[in-house]
């Protein structure tokens, strides 16, 4: 089994790679670091190596999937992921009604356990 961490490059989902590395070292299982946007989790999941000393894959979503979520959660089952480690921000009530959220949309469609952090 393995822990999987969402990642953008933002503040919320360096918090997320902390998180999921503490996780994957406390459960003895590998960290994936799911890359949902600019290729910069590469470099993030290799200092993490460096740092927490868990054995880290980094993979990239296909930029032809559009569905970031589906994207995720299907690599979660891929996986076998026994977390999903996400970083959240804070949004008003009608941020979330106009705009939606990943997630949210992840929170509510996953069939494993999701831990949520905030910076």
């Amino acid at each position: 089994m393995t822990v999987l961490v969402a990642h953008l490059p933002t503040r919320e989902s360096t918090a997320a790679l902390h998180a999921g590395a503490e996780e994957a070292r406390r459960r003895e299982e590998d960290l994936v670091v799911f890359d949902l946007g600019d290729g910069t989790g590469r470099a993030a999941g290799e200092s993490l190596v460096r740092e927490s000393g868990v054995r880290v894959v980094v993979e990239q979503r296909d930029p032809r999937q559009p569905d970031a979520a589906g994207a995720l959660l299907d690599a979660a089952t891929r996986h076998d992921a026994s977390v999903i480690v996400i970083g959240v921000r804070h949004r008003s009530p009608t941020g979330k009604l106009l705009f939606g959220s990943l997630a949210q949309q992840i929170l509510l469609d996953a069939t494993m356990p999701v831990l949520a952090v905030k910076p």
